[in-house]
């Protein structure tokens, strides 16, 4: 039996969501189009034959200054020592720049439980030669692989891989399990996706989500959930309520379709939109909301 804690890292947008969702068979992580959606390290879990893969999706690697994306970098950066495997993928429909140079001078000290997937190969080629150079140069012990984690080409060739990686060891979690995340937490994510999808050319990065109150309603057997949308200014505040209050009513029908496929349970939200300005600044909301 063997078992592993793998965890993804890479660029913003690479993909590390998509294929985690792809090799559960589950939605473990939100997607969107907008950079930088994954803002925790979110816990899929793969059960099969060999024994238990439980794959750590981590917010992507990004050169900025600003307090959340240094959070956001130093979650992914702390992962790396934590997990008996690091998945590095790598988008190939973008050449490989100084970001991309930055974070394989990191993966170097973690070579020898390292294994790279140039991602997205759906699309095209791209700049495979040229990551492949960029990877030689430095990284030249760890095994790449070729996989496209929307279409799941190459995917089964990068779990045999990682399985030959992987230690003996006992399965952590029953094996109908595909994630450990509270109920709480998957219901804000959802939200927060579909505030997302709502919004993404205003205010995508200014808004989190938060919930306040959850209770069961077991004569009707549905979960009652308020929560609140929070944004930085009252402009953007009008732009996820929408015109007549019409976008956050979509925002909540969609989350809620999604969660009633996700829970064996109804769930009915009750969602508010509220501004907290400079959250993205305030130190102590930061540790609460990634970790």
């Amino acid at each position: 039996m063997k078992a592993a804690f793998v965890g993804l890292v890479g660029r913003p947008s690479c993909g590390k969501s998509t294929l985690i969702n792809r090799i559960c068979g589950h939605k473990v992580s939100i997607i969107s189009p907008v950079p930088q959606t994954t803002r925790n390290r979110v816990r899929g879990i793969y059960s099969g034959e060999p024994g238990q893969l439980v794959f750590v999706d981590t917010p992507g690697f990004h050169l900025s200054d600003k307090k959340i994306n240094l959070h956001l970098k130093e979650l992914a950066t702390m992962t790396l020592s934590e997990v008996e495997i690091v998945l590095y993928l790598i988008d190939v429909t973008r050449a490989p720049g100084d970001e991309e140079r930055a974070l394989i001078e990191l993966l170097r000290s973690y070579e020898n439980k390292l294994i790279v997937a140039l991602n997205k190969i759906d699309i095209a080629e791209g700049h495979v030669e040229e990551v492949r150079t960029e990877l030689s140069a430095s990284l030249n012990q760890a095994p790449v692989h070729i996989v496209s984690a929307l279409t799941g080409q190459g995917v089964e060739a990068l779990l045999e891989t990682i399985w030959e990686r992987a230690p003996e060891g006992e399965r952590m979690y029953p094996e109908d399990y595909y994630t450990d995340q509270s109920p709480e937490f998957r219901i804000a994510e959802i939200i927060r996706e579909k505030a997302i999808l709502q919004t993404r050319q205003e205010v995508p990065h200014s808004l989190f989500v938060d919930i306040s109150d959850m209770e069961m309603k077991e004569g009707d057997r549905y979960l009652w959930v308020r929560g609140f949308i929070y944004v930085e200014r009252e402009s953007q505040k009008g732009i996820v309520v929408g015109k007549g209050g019409e976008k956050i009513k979509t925002i909540v029908r969609s989350a809620e379709q999604e969660c009633n496929h996700l829970f064996p349970y109804r769930v009915k939200l009750d969602i508010r939109v509220k501004t907290r300005p400079k959250w993205r600044k305030d130190e102590g909301l930061l540790k609460k909301l990634i970790n």
